[in-house]
């Protein structure tokens, strides 16, 4: 049997770790010769496919591909491109039949969120409905920590501890010079329908009454009269408020509170920044003085403080698939599987593609406190091995030594493709 080239892409928002999970692919697929010859990288994600952008990955140093896994963003670039059905786009579907063809892949592995396990999911039915052979898994990677079936996703355990020390530190920063400037701080932090993210940021708060003092979610109900008065009382007692609070938050109706009236690329509602509505609201109710920051790219983009834990997993998700994919399992995506809360352990698993993509893991209700504002110690316990350990990058010049790569590309055999 001969030995069949790779394709591997990154999809979606980029993560802390997402490069880890390609060096896991990578250095794994190495190791089986015999059956997998080249990984190519597309570039841009599933748009290297159309368009016949591949990246030979051999042609990179090992020495970077293991840097990989201590470099934040997409090494190899990634996008927000959903594919359609079979039946609605029939001419993607067959380019990258002709692609696949003549570059000799029969594997294909995806790493991204939900909508991208749907993207594998479109790709590994190609040798049913289109009579090409592939083996597809997917490789989960989502900041957002919804992905079903899997423990955790690869890129939130570092932007929650991200989050977790920045409003620790804000907070901080803030009680020292509340009793003549900032009494209220508020940090927008990512997730459209999942508080997962603001979640962890509860992990900062302790008897010594730091972090933050309120968090708003996307699974609650946004309460204006409620959520003034906590934000009151709490000044009162303390002297200042910090608050976290999701992009996605919303009201009772489903409006969110920031929507700007756009859709991005998948469909979604474009948010246009909640911190600043949020602060607005407690000037003109409370009429006390506010700051605001939105953590944004820096948060996914923060790897310098990576979480130790989500480092491992991503690498060895990435390992995983390629492991799945020599065994000839097809439409899977590898998961973590908690065997342990205290010590925190956990071992790999696998759940089916078809199962998985488009589906979004909520946060439990008994994760949320009754009034809505902040954590359970249930969610705590959940949250709190995420964040454990240190990573750091190799620094150069006080700053970190991120690798850049060279992304030597596979020359082109087909003629260009006009379909996207």
């Amino acid at each position: 049997m001969p030995a069949y080239n790779a394709f591997y892409a990154q999809s979606g928002g980029v993560t802390p770790v997402i490069n880890a999970s390609a060096a896991g692919v990578i250095q794994t697929a190495a190791k089986y010769p015999e059956q997998i010859n080249k990984v190519y990288a597309g570039e841009d994600g599933i748009l290297g496919a159309l368009y016949e952008e591949l990246i030979d990955t051999s042609l990179e140093s090992e020495k970077d591909i293991e840097a990989l896994k201590r470099t934040p963003s997409g090494a190899f670039g990634s996008c927000r491109y959903k594919l359609k059905s079979i039946e609605e786009h029939k001419a993607q579907y067959e380019r990258l039949i002709e692609v696949f063809k003549a570059h000799d892949i029969r594997y294909f592995f995806y790493n991204g969120g939900g909508d991208s396990q749907d993207t594998s999911y479109k790709v590994s039915q190609l040798s049913e409905q289109m009579g090409y052979p592939i083996t597809c898994v997917g490789v989960p990677k989502t900041i957002d920590n919804d992905l079903p079936f899997t423990d955790c996703s690869p890129g939130f355990g570092s932007v929650a501890k991200y989050v977790a020390v920045s409003i620790l530190e804000a907070s901080m920063d803030v009680a020292s010079m509340s009793s003549t400037s900032t009494k209220v701080f508020v940090m927008e932090v990512m997730g459209r329908h999942a508080g997962w993210i603001a979640a962890a940021s509860g992990l900062a708060a302790d008897e010594r009454g730091l972090g933050p003092d309120l968090i708003l979610f996307p699974e609650v109900d946004f309460d204006r009269e409620a959520f003034l008065a906590k934000v009151d009382a709490t000044v009162k007692a303390k002297g200042q408020c910090s608050i976290v609070v999701s992009e996605g938050a919303k009201y009772a109706d489903g409006t969110f509170l920031a929507d700007s009236g756009t859709k991005d690329a998948f469909g979604h509602s474009q948010l246009g920044g909640v911190a600043p509505v949020v602060t607005q609201m407690i000037k003109e109710g409370l009429g006390l003085k506010c700051h605001w920051a939105v953590c944004d790219y820096l948060q996914r983009a923060a790897r310098h403080i990576g979480s130790k834990t989500d480092m491992e997993q991503a690498y060895a998700l990435g390992a995983e698939a390629v492991e799945l994919a020599i065994k000839g399992t097809n439409a899977v995506m590898p998961t973590i599987v908690r065997t342990n809360d205290k010590p925190y352990e956990w071992k790999l698993g696998h759940a089916a593609l078809a199962e998985v993509a488009n589906i979004e893991e909520k946060m439990p209700h008994d994760y949320i406190t009754e009034d809505g504002m902040f954590i359970t110690e249930k969610c705590r316990t959940y949250l709190a091995p995420l964040i454990q350990g240190e990573d750091y990058p190799e620094y150069e010049k006080g700053l970190p030594k991120y690798v850049v790569l060279k992304k030597h590309k596979v020359d082109k055999k087909l003629d260009p493709f006009e379909g996207v």
